[in-house]
């Protein structure tokens, strides 16, 4: 796999077909991903007349019309084919593929231009409003469905297309005369165009996407100035002062993370010292201050999809987008990928296991876009995954995300490679030699490493180092193993051999010339941790959450009864480890002693003292919940005294 110039990340994500997972968690979301979301997501986008957009044949008086953003939920459908294409071939994926891109790109415009909508409905207000609109939005997942299928195929007509849309954007938008000064309202093509860049070796791309992001927020503010707008709107979409002045995480969720995205790779890919440390403190305050403990992200409560003040963590309202999750671990990836340090994938770890998931059901085609931290007896049905929404964005990103998740498990360079998730997994390197992950991660900690294969010709030039392929001798590399901030106590061994190791950065590193046969045992200690809020989260007062390794745990009410509210667990107890029924074979909950209330009488308001007594409780991961039935569910209980 090549470098270029125009990625000089520390740390490299593998190829996507040198990583596979044989995990009981990951993998099998990467298989319902393939056999359910994706054909879901297309069966959708055809019912809905998404996929005739591009036909362009209709007229007014149809009964649908193109939406704004509906090229996006294609486009990401899309890039999904081309992600699970480029994981492991299958003809008649790739056939579906190549009939679909040749669809999408049949409705380019002579001029470049590829937008349904505004071909079709309005031709006279193409980038008119560009807060509203997501004209570059959708341009920014064209694009990266484009280098996905290039990536994926080798083919170059989708990727020719995308090059054309941003050669004309980048002839529109800019600060030459007779350029718009503008930039957009829903950020994505910043991280796209660094992408296409990247796919082409072509500056110009990175260029235009530095310059969105630098000519954001400037004065005088394209958004108040052209469209009207107050300032203090302008927060929601990241517009109020130059992202790298800012140092919050504001506005709507999903914006303010494909920003950072954004961000961080222009800034990594032009040394722009400035914006990295930006990203640093926005990063800081939205995981610090403004995460949930699931890795949600845009609590706020009026449905605007937005990261609100410090502290302000609801559990019943919380609206935590499945897209705000997703968004939140590729922006944490990248900040790894640029610095190197641990910190950056336990949040993606955090999201990984628990707020992304929960988005998905286990059969891979019915959705959340909410993902709260409780449900009450009045909003069980409120609480059901769906199988489609009007506005789709979560489960076409859905398509996306999984195939990417064995490459968020590993990261390298030319002298070190690194397990960043332990997650059972192989990574083939260019050597022909594997190392092989094994184990029950995320329910057990116990993980083995074993160096498998004999060496012969690279398959992925640059990698470890190569230049061209080669027979390549043993020679020393560093393997480096993340130690999770949430564990307390690890023991290392190579080939049965005990090592004192310190985590640095939150990775130990064994560097030695490494061969088949080598054995490496990691032992990541997991008791159930009793968590609790900053004493500022007023939601959490009182409460404390239960985590074992990765995963957050919820109550249900299929386990618990109804009355979820009525329970108090006391912190000092034994937990144990049972079976959890119903859910896939291999999963834990966790079980103990809780404490139940009631109150004699039937009166509504009494002066009579409230009764206690001691009943069993049962906590299964909070990303399976409601896959058994609607059901209560709460991640924070009250602490009995």
């Amino acid at each position: 796999m090549k470098q270029k110039p125009l990625a000089p990340f520390r740390f490299a994500v593998p190829p996507p077909s040198a990583v596979s997972l044989a995990d009981p968690v990951l993998a099998p979301r990467v298989e319902a991903n393939r056999a359910a979301t994706i054909p879901a997501c297309l069966e959708f986008c055809e019912k809905t007349h998404r996929l005739d957009a591009f036909d362009l044949k209709w007229k007014k008086g149809d009964k649908w019309f193109p939406h704004i953003f509906w090229d996006s939920d294609v486009a990401k459908v899309a890039e999904g084919m081309a992600r699970e294409l480029a994981r492991r071939p299958d003809p008649a994926l790739a056939a579906k593929l190549d009939s679909l891109a040749r669809r999408i790109v049949a409705a380019q415009q002579p001029d470049g231009y590829l937008n349904t909508h505004f071909t079709l409905v309005e031709p006279e207000k193409r980038f008119s409003n560009l807060h509203d609109w997501h004209e570059l939005y959708c341009a920014g997942h064209l694009i990266e469905a484009a280098v996905a299928h290039a990536e994926a195929t080798g083919g170059s007509f989708f990727l020719d297309a995308a090059r054309r849309y941003a050669d004309l954007i980048a002839r529109t938008f800019g600060r030459k005369p007779g350029q718009k000064r503008g930039y957009p309202g829903h950020e994505e093509i910043e991280l796209a165009l660094c992408r296409l860049a990247w796919a082409t070796d072509e500056k110009k791309y990175l260029d235009l996407a530095a310059y969105f992001v630098n000519e954001r927020g400037r004065e005088p503010n394209y958004f108040v100035k052209k469209e009207g707008w107050q300032s203090w709107r302008l927060r929601y979409l990241q517009a109020h002062e130059p992202p790298r002045e800012q140092r919050e995480a504001v506005g709507h969720a999903v914006r303010w993370a494909y920003l950072c995205c954004g961000m961080a790779d222009v800034a990594d890919r032009t040394g722009d010292a400035g914006l990295l440390e930006a990203c640093r403190a926005m990063w800081e305050n939205c995981t610090q201050r403004r995460m949930l403990v699931t890795g949600g992200i845009g609590t706020s409560v009026d449905a605007t999809e937005a990261i609100e003040g410090d502290w302000k963590l609801p559990n019943l309202t919380a609206y935590a987008e499945s897209c705000a999750s997703i968004g939140l671990a590729l922006f944490s990836r990248r900040m790894h990928e640029i610095t190197g340090e641990g910190r950056y994938v336990d949040v993606v770890e955090r999201a990984l296991y628990n707020g992304i998931p929960s988005g998905i059901s286990l059969s891979g085609d019915r959705f959340f876009y909410q993902n709260p931290l409780a449900a009450g007896p009045d909003s069980i049905h409120d609480r059901e995954r769906q199988s489609w929404f009007s506005c789709s964005c979560c489960p076409t990103n859905f398509a996306r995300f999984w195939p990417q998740a064995a490459q968020l498990c590993w990261a390298w360079r030319p002298d070190e490679v690194r397990l960043c998730i332990p997650a059972a997994s192989e990574f083939e390197l260019e050597s022909g030699m594997k190392i092989v992950v094994s184990g029950r991660y995320p329910y057990d900690g116990a993980i083995k490493i074993r160096f498998e294969g004999a060496f012969r010709t690279a398959r992925f030039p640059g990698m470890l180092g190569v230049t061209k392929p080669s027979k390549i001798p043993p020679r020393p590399f560093a393997l480096s193993l993340r130690i999770p901030d949430w564990c307390g106590r690890f023991s290392l061994a190579v080939n049965g051999k005990r090592l004192a190791a310190k985590p640095e950065d939150g990775f130990v590193s064994v560097r030695r010339a490494w061969k088949p046969g080598d054995e490496v045992a990691l032992d990541l200690a997991m008791p159930v941790r009793v968590l609790r809020a900053h004493a500022n989260v007023g939601a959490d007062a009182g409460r404390l959450a239960l985590q074992r390794g990765p995963l957050v745990y919820a109550l249900e009410s299929v386990d618990n009864g109804p009355g979820l509210h009525r329970l108090s667990i006391p912190a000092k107890q034994d937990f144990k480890l049972v079976r959890a029924k119903g859910l896939p074979r291999g999963t834990l909950a966790i079980a103990g002693e809780a404490l139940e209330t009631t109150r004699p009488g039937a009166a509504l308001y009494s002066t009579a003292a409230p009764r206690t007594r001691r009943r069993r409780f049962v906590a299964i991961p909070y990303a399976l919940w409601q896959n058994r039935g609607p059901a209560e569910m709460q991640v924070w209980t009250r602490e009995a005294p």
